[in-house]
């Protein structure tokens, strides 16, 4: 009876006021909304299982605790997995990864995803942006990748049996349709001296940059649904040629000349929504010393505040109260 007394006194109380030397400050964490997964698109020659991933993974929830982290896979087995940055058609692989996203349990549940690309991985995440999207991507980061493709293929190490192997077919049949639908490499070759038979064969580079006559006005809708893109280019990169298609610059090595992307009609005619997400602040260009992919935690960690650290609420925003497990990392291998 005491205990019914009492909820009846409550309902009938307006409002409780705490003094003011009893009140608790709210965490300054409290204040941030939940951090949103993070989708990872690993390089040629790597796995989604690597232990530099894991390492990555680890980095992001230290740096913001309570992230999911989900690294792009094309298969469940690792070996088969690099395999497959090697060989496949790129068209079958980016639909697969734009169903396997949109089915995930927690990655389909979530309003926006951040998205991170490491070297040819920043490419092909840009194509899940631009032909499904679902769900969106909000803030983009890509290292070292060559969204402006490569005008030389890359040397393989003494060891690397599986690279040498494709390298022949690649230098000598590269705008073969049997080429272009299997050797993934070729598929984002450009010469800029050829660029008739690079316009004309070219199985993924020429369609997601919207090169060609007719344009596709999805791509350059979803790219603009972008809160930030951001392109980092090593300065010391000798795997990547020409680096600056890191910026999407595009580079003749035969003369020298470097075209820069503000100087290209695919900015000045906005093929892809550059320029508009330019204009708005939306696009960085910053760079890095070392290497291609010669990063250091301090980079990384840097990338990682700056792009995908959610911003406080404001003061009116309902405050979201975390359990513990959200402080546990979570990632997915």
């Amino acid at each position: 009876m005491l205990l019914l007394g009492a909820l009846l006194a409550l309902k009938n109380v307006a409002a409780i006021v705490i003094p003011q030397d009893l009140q608790v400050p709210i965490p300054i964490s409290s204040l941030e909304k939940p951090p949103l997964p993070l989708v990872v698109w690993h390089g040629l020659g790597d796995n989604y299982k690597a232990d530099g991933l894991r390492t990555v993974a680890s980095l992001v929830n230290k740096t913001i605790p309570g992230t999911f982290t989900y690294f792009v896979r094309l298969d469940a087995d690792p070996s088969a997995d690099r395999t497959a940055t090697f060989i496949g058609n790129l068209t079958l692989q980016v639909a697969q990864v734009c169903a396997d996203i949109a089915a995930h349990p927690i990655l389909s549940h979530s309003p926006a995803i951040n998205a991170l690309g490491f070297s040819q991985g920043g490419q092909f995440m840009r194509a899940y942006i631009e032909r499904c999207n679902n769900p969106p991507v909000a803030n983009f980061v890509t290292f070292g990748s060559q969204h402006n493709g490569i005008s030389e293929f890359q040397e393989c190490a003494t060891t690397d049996w599986l690279c040498q192997g494709w390298q022949g077919i690649l230098r000598g049949n590269t705008w073969s349709s049997v080429v272009q639908n299997k050797l993934v490499p070729a598929q984002y070759f450009r010469n800029p001296e050829d660029l008739d038979s690079y316009i004309e064969s070219s199985n993924f580079l020429a369609d997601i940059n919207n090169e060609r006559e007719v344009k596709n006005a999805t791509y350059k809708e979803n790219l603009k649904k972008l809160e930030s893109f951001t392109m980092y280019m090593f300065s010391e990169d000798e795997t990547v040629i020409p680096k600056q298609s890191a910026w999407f610059s595009d580079f003749n090595a035969t003369t020298g000349k470097e075209t820069k992307l503000e100087d290209r009609a695919l900015y000045k005619e906005d093929w892809l929504g550059l320029k508009w997400l330019d204009e708005n602040g939306r696009l960085e260009f910053p760079v890095t010393e070392g290497g291609h992919m010669q990063l250091s935690e301090e980079v990384l960690v840097k990338a990682f505040k700056k792009y995908f650290k959610p911003q406080a609420k404001s003061a009116v925003h309902e405050l979201t109260l975390y359990n513990n497990s959200r402080e546990v990392e979570q990632v997915e291998l």
